[in-house]
C-alpha cells in the first residue's frame, strides 16, 4: 500500500507527498497536463521542443542542470501526447534546490531567440536520427494520420515534419507557455526521505507565489469510429521487410483498458507469449514480433508490429497475424494463461513502485487521469479480469473495418 499525502495550493498546484525512510533522496516529478494533442496542427512539435526549453534557462536561473549537479542531484524530463512530465532527484538535505529550481521554471522560462535556436536545433537533429535516418524511424509518422483523421493524435510527439519547429518563433513558443505552463495545470508529487511538512512548507514558499493562468478547457475533436479497413504500402532502405497493424481501443480510464493491456500480454510478453512461441519459433515468419498498447488517456491503439524473415511475403504474415487475434475472439483462454501474465504485471507492478522516483511518477500520473491512490487497486483491477471478458474485448477491437495496416517494404 503506498500512502498519500496532498496539498493544495491557493494558485491551483496539486501537491502530492509520499514518505519513504528506506532512501536518503528525494524525487520532485513534475506533470505538465499539456502534451502533443494540445498543439496547433501547423505547429506540431512544440510540447516536445518545451521538453528542452525547460531545461535552456529559467527568468532567475540561467543554468538548470548545474546547480542540481553540484548539489549531487540529476534530472531527466519525456512528452508524451498527453502529458509533459519532468522529475529532479537530489539527496534529502539539499531537496530545497529542487524546489527552487523547478518552480523556477514553472514562473517563466529565459526566453530568449539565442535559448530558442539552440533548441530548435537539438529537436530537429532528433527529428533527423529518430524519425528519417533511422531503419523503420518513420512508422508511426504513418501509422497515426493512417488510424486518425481528426483527433490530434494524428501526428507523433515530435511532430508531423521538422519545417513546424524550424520555423518556431519566440512569440509562438511564449504564448505556447502562458497557455499551457502553469501551476494550476500541474501536479508536483514529492517522494522520498522528507516529511509531509517540509514538503508543504517548501511547496508553499516556492511555488506559493506563481500565479495561475487562464487555461482554456480541452475541446479536442472526437475520433469517429473506424468502418472500414485502411491501407498503406511504403518501400524503405530496411533490411527487412515490416508490417505493421492497429486497432482502435479504449480511453485509458475506461473500464475495459486493462483487458487490453493483458490481450497485449498474451501475445507478446516473453518467449512463450503466442506470437513468439507460433511465429517466431514455429513457423519461424518473424524475426521478431511486438504487441503493445498506445495508453493514450483517450481513445488509443493496439498495435502488432514484426520483421520478416526472408523469404515470407507481406501477405502471407498479415493474414498469420490475423489467424492470432481470431483465436483470441473465438476460443476462451485458459485459465492458468492469463493467470501468467497477471503475475508478470504484478511482479513488475510492485518492483517498479519499490523505486521512489518511479512512485512520485506513478502517484502524479494516477491523480491526472483520476486519483493518486488508485496506484493501490491496479493490481486487484487485473486479477478480477475473466477469460470471457478477454475474449469479448478482443471481439471488439479485432474487427477488421477497425484495422489500420502498413506495409514496410525493404527496397
Amino acid at each position: 500500500m503506498i500512502e498519500v499525502s496532498r496539498y493544495l495550493l491557493p494558485n491551483g498546484l496539486k501537491m502530492l507527498h509520499h514518505f519513504d525512510n528506506s532512501t536518503q533522496m528525494v524525487a520532485l516529478n513534475i506533470i505538465y497536463d499539456v502534451g502533443s494533442k494540445d498543439e496547433e496542427p501547423s505547429q506540431t512539435g512544440f510540447a516536445h521542443l518545451f521538453e528542452h526549453l525547460m531545461f535552456g534557462g529559467s527568468v532567475n536561473i540561467p543554468d538548470f542542470d548545474t546547480p542540481l549537479q553540484k548539489a549531487g542531484g540529476e534530472n531527466n524530463a519525456w512528452t508524451s501526447n498527453d502529458i509533459t512530465n519532468y522529475y529532479s532527484v537530489v539527496p534529502r538535505q539539499n531537496v530545497e534546490t529542487a524546489f527552487w529550481l523547478e518552480s523556477d521554471r514553472m514562473l517563466e522560462l529565459n526566453f530568449s531567440e539565442k535559448s530558442l535556436s539552440v533548441q530548435k536545433q537539438v529537436v530537429c537533429e532528433e527529428f533527423k536520427q529518430r524519425n528519417l535516418n533511422q531503419p523503420y524511424g518513420d512508422t508511426y509518422m504513418l501509422l497515426r494520420p493512417m488510424a486518425y483523421k481528426v483527433h490530434p493524435y494524428r501526428w507523433p510527439t515530435i511532430g508531423k515534419e521538422i519545417s513546424h519547429i524550424e520555423n518556431a518563433t519566440l512569440e509562438d513558443v511564449k504564448t505556447f507557455f502562458y497557455k499551457h505552463y502553469a501551476p494550476n495545470n500541474a501536479i508536483l508529487s514529492i517522494a522520498g526521505n522528507i516529511s509531509f511538512e517540509d514538503a508543504v512548507r517548501l511547496t508553499e514558499k516556492w511555488f506559493g507565489s506563481i500565479p495561475k493562468r487562464n487555461i482554456a478547457a480541452r475541446n479536442l475533436p472526437e475520433e469517429p469510429e473506424q468502418k472500414e479497413s485502411r491501407f498503406l504500402e511504403v518501400y524503405r532502405s530496411v533490411p527487412l521487410d515490416a508490417i505493421t497493424k492497429a486497432w482502435h481501443m479504449c480511453r485509458r480510464t475506461d473500464k475495459e483498458y486493462h483487458s487490453y493491456d493483458l490481450l497485449s500480454d498474451i501475445l507478446s510478453n516473453g518467449r512463450s507469449s503466442r506470437l513468439y512461441r507460433h511465429l517466431v519459433m514455429e513457423r519461424k515468419m518473424f524475426s521478431d514480433i511486438d504487441a503493445s498498447i498506445t495508453g493514450d488517456i483517450d481513445a488509443g491503439l493496439f498495435v502488432v508490429t514484426g520483421r520478416l524473415n526472408k523469404g515470407i511475403t507481406m501477405e502471407d504474415a498479415d493474414e498469420a497475424i490475423k489467424r492470432e487475434v481470431s483465436a483470441l475472439m473465438e476460443e476462451t483462454i485458459e485459465k492458468q494463461e492469463l493467470e501468467k501474465v497477471v503475475n508478470k504485471f504484478e511482479s513488475n507492478h510492485l518492483f517498479s513502485n519499490i523505486n521512489y522516483l518511479n512512485k512520485a511518477t506513478n502517484l502524479a500520473y494516477h491523480e491526472l487521469i483520476g486519483q493518486a491512490e488508485d496506484i493501490n487497486e491496479e493490481v486487484k483491477k487485473y486479477w478480477d479480469i475473466t477469460p470471457q471478458d478477454l475474449c469479448r474485448v478482443a471481439r471488439k477491437v479485432f474487427r477488421e473495418e477497425n484495422s489500420s495496416t502498413l506495409y514496410y517494404r525493404a527496397q
